[in-house]
């Protein structure tokens, strides 16, 4: 039958093993280095392992292969002495649905589309809306061909900005696709990369970089930078800088 699966790049797997864990059916395995799936059948094509790979290695395609058969992951799971997942009705996911299936829900991608209405700014604690529209937002975790990143104004959040800048969610997050990272932590050269398959891939509005004022935040917007320039396209950028205390600086 003709349907979504995972589909993993042998030549980007680098066999770290994170989408071992995040497969509920336990459908991917490691062999001689490499992630595989262990039969097409056990796959349920829903992607909960897509944003686990930190090299892009794992896609979903459309193709003609055997039906996913919930008894057949029973017994594989049980073979291996771990409990079957509770599965609903089974079906694909849709682009903009709320969520991938089974795995980590820290990791899997979701799409929880424009907040319908927000808390007057005196609200009660707890009842103001947050203006976050997708999961995940960490770099490490995001995929390139997120549907959240199709046709979106796209915002490089350094991740000491929230913190300090108190209207992040009113200000700068409503209405766009973020993604977070720090450039002292994180690898940068990575960071440059993914960013640059992003934009690539998809068709962002805008870039949007809100970095903090010290000296090493820079490297999210030299980052970014670099990303517009290698992937071929004109995208209008901006840059706003953070103070310490929260003061926009420029």
């Amino acid at each position: 039958m003709l349907r979504k699966i995972v589909k993993i790049d042998p030549d980007k797997c680098d066999g770290c093993g994170l989408c071992v864990p995040s497969c509920a059916e336990g459908a991917i395995r490691i062999v001689n280095g490499k992630a595989v799936l262990s039969a097409d059948n056990l796959c349920d094509g829903l992607g909960a392992c897509l944003g686990e790979c930190p090299k892009d290695a794992i896609s979903i395609e459309e193709r003609d292969t055997d039906a996913f058969d919930e008894a057949a992951v029973e017994q594989h799971l049980a073979a291996q002495g771990t409990p079957a997942p509770a599965h609903g009705p089974h079906t694909p996911a849709a682009p903009h649905g709320h969520g991938h299936g089974s795995g980590c829900p820290g990791s899997r991608m979701m799409s929880f589309g424009k907040p319908v209405s927000a808390a007057a700014p005196d609200a009660p604690k707890g009842s103001r809306q947050s203006r976050l529209a997708q999961w995940p937002v960490q770099m490490q975790l995001v995929s390139p061909t997120a549907p959240y990143f199709q046709d979106a104004n796209l915002l490089l959040t350094a991740d000491c900005v929230p913190l300090a800048y108190a209207g992040y969610h009113e200000d700068f997050l409503d209405g766009k696709a973020v993604i977070m990272g720090c450039p002292k932590l994180d690898d940068n050269q990575f960071f440059t990369d993914k960013l640059t398959e992003i934009l690539r891939v998809s068709n962002i509005k805008s870039v949007t970089v809100l970095r903090m004022e010290v000296p090493c935040c820079g490297g999210i917007a030299w980052a970014a930078k670099e990303a517009i320039k290698k992937c071929g396209k004109v995208i209008p950028y901006a840059e706003v800088t953070i103070g310490i205390q929260g003061a926009i600086k420029g």
